[in-house]
């Protein structure tokens, strides 16, 4: 047979090798910052110098009272929940779609997750969430997936009529918000990630933001020891005779990764901006597009973009499998389209479905009992899920166009790919 997809023998729709996306941007500034910071200092112990501006500069840009600076994001969520106060035996309502990061530290501090399936949009569900609360409720996590708002609004409601910790995962959504109000600013302890192709990157690194001024000091108190307790925890607290040990555990940014974080933070807004064209550009062409199905934003919602999730519409190109049709998008070489695989449903994971077996120590965990085929819409939206990454300049929009007509050749051509 004769077909013109690059599957089956014809031209690839993007000959352009690879890689085709890249985060983030390294510029000679960015460059300069961190040699000048490597010359400066690359240990500091206390909240000083670069350290110091970033947390100041993020909890300016997010609105909060206090920001606290992590080696990763999931120190930062670690952090974040011991700060909340979370207990052994205490029941928190996670996303069943989500980073595993998201549900992994609750296990650490001997927590039990309980997952809550999603919406259509991959996003936790108010009503799911709703009907999980029972009296061992400590909290609830509502992570913004690939950079769309959740509804915490909503959340934020039923968290207080239920006297519960709101607790938000921004780790994709660094400047996202919902109605001119920044994500990771409604919850009472939001937590961050700044790994490598974050929207706010550092490399490595994260951290907590809250309003909180308890939440603040455990947050210090968990992550942070000596001369950060020692000064930023008044003596006046019953935390403060713990200042020189901390609760032990270390979990400080390098400062070369700080100076490269807050250099970037001041082009946040400028990338985000650019994501937002670009993304709306790739939306509108392929809203229409039978097979593919573009995320809706609500008026009044921005998204920071971290990718652009596509769902994948078998029943309208003749039940041609996701397998099939991504594998016709890589050969026409649309390169970074993704069906992604460590954000999942979180009861397809080992570690959920019997963390007893690596925390014997933990007996509440015996009655954590998941498996496949819990979380059904969680389980069909990861399954249809196809990731793009979201260009930012100008001069990238003939690649996203590129990329948008190599989806819509596999899907003209789609009756090439049965049998």
């Amino acid at each position: 047979m004769n077909s013109p997809l690059a599957l089956l023998g014809g031209d690839a729709a993007i000959r352009q090798p690879g890689p085709h996306f890249s985060w983030p941007p390294i510029t000679d500034r960015s460059q300069k910052v961190v040699a000048e910071q490597l010359a400066e200092s690359i240990s500091i112990y206390d909240r000083s110098g670069v350290i110091a501006e970033l947390e100041d500069a993020l909890a300016n840009y997010f609105g909060v009272k206090h920001a606290v600076l992590m080696s990763s994001g999931t120190a930062a969520l670690h952090a974040a929940y011991a700060a909340c106060v979370i207990e052994p035996g205490d029941e928190v309502i996670v996303p069943a779609y989500t980073f595993f990061a998201t549900a992994t530290p609750l296990l650490h501090l001997g927590a039990i997750p309980v997952l809550a399936d999603c919406d259509e949009t991959g996003n936790i569900s108010v009503t799911e969430v709703a009907a999980k609360i029972t009296p061992n409720t400590a909290a609830i996590v509502a992570t913004h997936m690939w950079g769309i708002p959740a509804n915490v609004p909503a959340l934020r409601a039923l968290a207080q009529e239920h006297h519960l910790a709101l607790i938000e995962d921004g780790s994709h959504a660094h400047g996202a918000s919902l109605d001119g109000q920044k994500v990771g600013s409604f919850g009472k302890a939001a937590a961050f990630s700044m790994n490598g192709p974050k929207p706010l990157s550092a490399g490595e690194g994260g951290f907590v933001l809250t309003n909180d001024d308890e939440v603040f000091y455990r947050t210090l108190m968990f992550a942070h020891y000596n001369k950060r307790c020692r000064s930023e925890i008044p003596p006046t607290s019953a935390l403060h005779r713990f200042a020189v040990t901390g609760t032990g555990l270390k979990f400080r940014i390098h400062p070369l990764a700080a100076s490269f974080a807050l250099d970037q933070l001041a082009h946040l807004d400028e990338y985000l901006a650019g994501r937002a064209e670009i993304a709306k550009l790739m939306c509108d062409e392929l809203k229409e597009v039978a097979g593919i199905s573009v995320p809706q934003l609500p008026s009044k919602h921005q998204a920071a973009w971290y990718g652009l999730p596509l769902t994948y519409v078998p029943d309208e190109l003749g039940g041609l499998p996701v397998e099939r049709f991504h594998q016709a998008l890589l050969a026409e070489g649309l390169k970074e389209v993704d069906q992604p695989g460590s954000t999942r449903p979180l009861n397809q994971l080992p570690l959920i479905q019997d963390p007893a077996a690596l925390f014997p120590f933990q007996p509440e965990f015996e009655r954590v009992q998941y498996w496949p085929g819990q979380f059904p819409v969680a389980e069909t939206v990861h399954h249809h899920t196809l990731k793009l990454p979201v260009w930012h300049r100008e001069e990238d929009v003939p690649l996203a166009r590129a990329y948008v007509s190599g989806i819509k050749k596999v899907v003209e051509h789609h009756h090439d790919l049965k049998g």
